[in-house]
């Protein structure tokens, strides 16, 4: 039997604000712990607090976040009458066959309902709040989950008497003289088992084949002007009742006899388990395969984001005018990236929430790699993965959104301003809190995670907010289209290819991340604290998945071997000195296990205009390199020297300048020259009307090595720009409702509303000027004065009605400590601190009936 059990019929609470004020105050912030909406603002006193529950969104979201099996409770209870016993809302749920599981849940399922005040009310008379009771039961414009119909009494509600008793004398039972006891007379034949069952004895077998199609529901069905004889029987004997002149119903106490009396046709009081995957055989038993290959995406992902970033450095695609990247834009990244365009996407997200990527908020707006970027790539790599994870994990950004459609039609695009979902971050931390309930290195069946998700939120994963819309689907599983579906889908795919799971089972640096296995410093949940704690815990989890994941990555190399096909072998990952002074002087060909480097003359010539001499670079190869350099990678370094800066290039519109006059010659007499426009204006000079960057260019596509100087003469060392946005922070998470309370602020709540109930509830004596209902009392400044000033000097509390500076009208209850110079000083038990008010602004007292309040 649940909690309340006790309580005698008569002898209960008449409202839910009278359930409320039985609570103690653990009992109240618990309510307001799973209700944080009830909070904001916080209610004056636990009537407006009872209100606030019933109120039609806020149902709608204690609804939401009901289970399953939770949520078939209240459906049932919505079916049951009003107030309904515990034995009848058992019977609902278990039928006539009983069901032991059934009963075992029950009782926990109905505190739930209790303690987030969806219902109310002792054992023996359980009421569902109003507002939850319209969303769950059955209408004729919103099917019930249960699948049920309406009584007799409201489908009979507009019959007239006489075809009442038509139905009656049909269904062999005697007349009566009045509606109401022939209705009655129905319910009780279609409620006494023994004579519904001997009724339905003399039905035709095609009349049983009618109520077959109806008991599950939905409960109506269509009739021709002239029925079929099965129909016309079933009706006759009210078991079809008319719900409209082409529609019939199967009244609700038909149809539960035909349920052998259970309101649903499959409960569910026990979530699914999440099974292994048929694959999982392979690591089972084997978590350091798992870990390994978790460490091994976990490098791919470093490297994958530090790519994308690196083709931004000196500036990325435009903004689009209505934000996000364009769909070209898109495909020119996951080329770049060589993968496909949603996982393009995916990476985009990801940057942006870890705070790597913005956009730079010019005229001409573009994205840009920020500030942060560069301190994160000084960050050792163990760091860095677990700042990306740690983003990704609380980020409300949803990257499998992108390619889709919003609700007009429009197409959502890559870091579009569409993209945040509420629900993200609460379903990604439920799916991996799932994979960590399985065994190390076993991985799940996707299919079992999904069904415990739909238990789990079953509203929720229904795909809308309000019940009403998804009543049909609540008691089947919701297909995969569903939101929070799509969302666990993608999870189990991003964590994968983010490190966070390996071979699909959770990784031991995975497991540090979500906190499995470790307990705060402070010894809290870490969850239920205040802002500063839980980002405290955050980094406490980085930290530990840092120091799980760092002895799994490769370290740094600080060598590579060098072929004679003009290719540097890098067998596994650079340190970073290395390998920025290597993608300058080589050009990447290939990637996997090993980068393979490519030496061609532009990309010497590169490194050669970044400031690098030949000996430069003979020096640098032979320091990193484990083979010895090879005589044709020593010849392409001189030959690209020798001719690098022989001509010389600067503006007029531009010039060419070289000590051989032969050699511009040459130049002029190519044909190649002619787009260039160039004529000789002495014998070392030639001159264009091309542009330098232009002339440049051209020469270097003819095979000259030309090198631009400046206007002194020298030559100019050309670097890439690194461009970056502003300091920025990471786009914020969109919450998912009200933020959760804190325990300091939930005693306070509590505190504040035990004072307003106590104000507005506390016993009176009669003022001179008794207040009317919902008005302040009256009384005149003499007898406040006396009043307030008596209770001073005995210690008394009083009730005031007070305005303040703005007109505000509050009740309050004071204890007057000192009265002087047309003011009161008191403590104030409805605020719990002591007060001064203006004795003018007191707009009546009246003593407490019970002083010792």
């Amino acid at each position: 039997m649940p909690e309340g059990s006790s309580t005698a019929g008569r002898g209960g609470p008449r409202t839910l604000a009278e359930a409320l004020r039985t609570r103690g105050d653990e009992e109240l912030a618990a309510l307001l712990r799973a209700r944080p909406d009830l909070l904001t603002p916080v209610p004056g006193d636990l009537t407006q607090l009872a209100t606030r529950a019933g109120t039609r969104a806020s149902v709608v979201r204690a609804l939401e976040r009901l289970d399953r099996f939770t949520l078939q409770t209240a459906e049932a209870l919505a079916v049951a009458p009003d107030p309904a016993p515990y034995d009848i809302l058992r019977g609902l749920l278990t039928g006539d066959e009983g069901d032991p599981a059934i009963e075992a849940a029950l009782p926990h399922a109905v505190d739930v309902l209790r303690r987030q005040a969806i219902i109310w009310g002792g054992a023996d008379r359980l009421r569902l709040v109003r507002t939850a009771r319209e969303l769950l039961a059955p209408s004729p414009t919103r099917p019930s989950p249960t699948g049920l119909g309406p009584t007799v009494a409201e489908a009979t509600a507009g019959m007239s008497p006489t075809r009442l008793q038509e139905i009656l004398a049909v269904a062999g039972l005697p007349t009566t003289h009045d509606p109401v006891s022939a209705v009655a007379a129905l319910v009780t034949l279609f409620t006494d088992r023994t004579r519904m069952a001997a009724l339905l004895d003399t039905a035709p077998p095609e009349a049983l084949t009618v109520l077959d199609r109806l008991v599950w529901g939905p409960p109506y069905g269509e009739v021709t002007a002239s029925p079929t004889p099965p129909v016309r029987w079933l009706r006759d004997r009210g078991l079809l009742l008319p719900a409209s002149p082409r529609t019939v119903v199967l009244p609700r106490e038909a149809a539960l006899h035909l349920r052998a009396g259970r309101a649903h046709r499959t409960v569910e009081p026990l979530p699914p388990e999440v099974r292994p995957a048929a694959t999982t055989s392979i690591t089972q038993g084997r978590p350091q395969v798992v870990d390994s290959t978790a460490a091994g995406q976990a490098f791919t992902a470093l490297s994958t984001v530090e790519d994308l970033l690196k083709d931004w450095h000196e500036g990325g695609p435009a903004v689009l005018r209505s934000g996000g990247l364009s769909v070209r834009d898109l495909k020119r990244t996951a080329a770049a990236l060589d993968t496909n365009e949603q996982m393009a996407g995916f990476w985009l997200e990801l940057t942006y929430a870890a705070g790597l990527l913005a956009s730079d908020g010019a005229a001409d707006e573009r994205y840009a790699p920020t500030p942060a970027y560069d301190d994160w790539l000084t960050l050792p790599a163990a760091e860095r993965w677990a700042g990306l994870a740690a983003a990704w994990l609380t980020a409300t950004r949803t990257a499998g959104l992108i390619g889709g459609q919003d609700t007009k039609g429009r197409t959502l695009s890559a870091l579009g301003p569409d993209l945040d979902r509420s629900a993200a971050t609460e379903v990604r931390r439920r799916v991996l809190d799932l994979l960590a309930t399985l065994p190390a290195g076993t991985a799940p069946d996707p299919e079992s995670v999904l069904a415990r998700l739909r238990w789990e939120r079953p509203l929720r994963g229904s795909g809308t907010a309000d019940p009403e819309a998804n009543a049909a689907r609540n008691a089947a599983a919701v297909g995969p289209t569903d939101l929070r579906s799509r969302i666990a889908a993608w999870t189990l795919r991003e964590a994968e290819v983010l490190g966070i799971t390996g071979r699909g089972a959770l990784s031991a640096h995975g497991r540090a991340l979500l906190g499995h296995g470790t307990a705060p410093a402070d010894g809290t949940d870490g969850t239920d604290g205040t802002g500063a704690a839980r980002h405290a815990r955050a980094e406490e989890l980085a930290a530990d998945a840092t120091a799980a994941l760092a002895p799994l990555l490769p370290e740094p190399l600080d060598h590579v071997l060098l072929q004679a096909d003009l290719t540097a072998v890098a067998p596994g990952p650079l340190q970073r000195p290395l390998a920025e002074t290597l993608s300058v002087l080589a050009d990447v060909e290939s990637k996997g296990g090993a980068t393979v480097y490519r030496f061609t003359p532009g990309s010497v010539r590169r490194a050669l205009d970044a400031g690098r001499s030949a000996s430069d670079l003979h020096t640098f190869l032979a320091t990193h390199s484990r083979t010895p350099v090879p005589q044709p990678l020593s010849y392409l370094i001189d030959d690209v020297a020798r001719r690098h800066g022989h001509l010389r290039i600067g503006a007029a519109s531009a010039y060419v300048r070289c000590d051989d006059d032969a050699l511009l010659g040459e130049i002029l007499a190519d044909k190649r020259s002619q787009g260039l426009r160039l004529r000789r204006l002495a014998p070392t000079v030639l001159a264009a009307q091309a542009d330098p960057a232009t002339l440049l260019d051209g020469l270097r596509t003819m095979g000259y090595a030309p090198a631009a100087e400046s206007a002194e003469g020298d030559v100019l060392i050309t670097r890439a720009h690194a461009r970056r946005t502003p300091p920025r922070t990471p786009p914020a998470p969109v919450p998912d409702g009200p933020p959760l309370p804190d325990a300091t602020l939930l005693g306070a709540a509590v505190k504040a509303i035990r004072a307003g109930d106590l104000a507005a509830t506390v016993e009176r004596k009669p003022a001179p000027e008794p207040a009317k209902n919902g008005e302040l009392p009256r009384t005149t400044s003499a007898e406040t004065l006396a009043t307030v000033q008596a209770a001073a000097m005995t210690g008394a509390a009083v009730w005031i009605g007070y305005v303040n500076a703005d007109g505000a009208a509050s009740q309050r209850v004071i204890a007057p400590v000192r009265v002087e110079g047309g003011f009161v000083t008191a403590y104030d038990h409805t605020a719990d601190e002591v007060r001064t008010y203006p004795l003018h602004r007191i707009t009546g007292v009246a003593e407490l009936a019970d002083d010792s309040a």
